[in-house]
């Protein structure tokens, strides 16, 4: 009875997991390396998502859980971009309820995604979906590296270190993604604060 208990848990995590969309070193369950960007909306805006990449050990085992991501949704019409860190956290406990995020000590806009329960058959699970929007000016300012401390309303905090390597490539694809667009429509990257 608990072995069906947990496979249930387990193919509803990997529900959860499939979510969005897949590549192929997702289906080999292994993340991508790669940057990707698709159309939303009609064309409205392009989505650049970066690499997964591991925040702690996937949840029992199972490929593309406890991963962060930066992603970016620039608006085709004015260029405008915005940028987010993405997490999806799987855990054992109580539910932690995560509600805010900063990055050198300066508060970022927390954008609650989704909480799932998983099972509470013996002890609870949860997987939380959760991000942080970071300014343009931020991360241009963070060729070296950024890191970003999730709160909860649990007492409970995490911190997220993204490589200069990650940030550089995410950047690199936006103004790839961003010179495509017609000249008119778009207004300048800023520039990063002088260190």
């Amino acid at each position: 009875m608990q072995a069906v208990r947990w496979s249930a848990a387990v193919a509803l995590l990997l529900g959860l997991a499939g979510c969005g969309t897949m590549s192929a070193g997702d289906i080999a369950g292994q993340p991508s390396t790669e940057v990707t960007i698709t159309r939303e909306q009609g064309g409205r805006f392009l989505s650049v998502v970066g690499p997964h990449v591991p925040h702690d050990q996937p949840f029992l085992g199972v490929p593309n859980t406890n991963f962060f991501a930066l992603r970016s949704l620039i608006d085709t019409r004015t260029g405008e971009t915005t940028h987010q860190l993405y997490v999806e956290d799987s855990y054992f406990g109580a539910k932690r309820n995560w509600n805010a995020a900063a990055a050198n000590g300066q508060p970022l806009k927390f954008v609650p995604i989704s909480v799932n329960e998983i099972t509470c058959e013996q002890n609870c699970s949860y997987a939380e979906e959760y991000a942080a929007n970071i300014p343009d000016p931020v991360l241009r300012g963070s060729p070296q590296g950024l890191s970003v401390r999730f709160t909860a309303k649990s007492g409970t905090d995490k911190v997220i270190l993204i490589p200069g390597g990650l940030i550089q490539k995410q950047l690199a694809a936006v103004d790839q993604a961003r010179a495509t667009l017609p000249t008119a429509s778009v207004v300048p990257p800023p520039q990063a604060p002088p260190r």
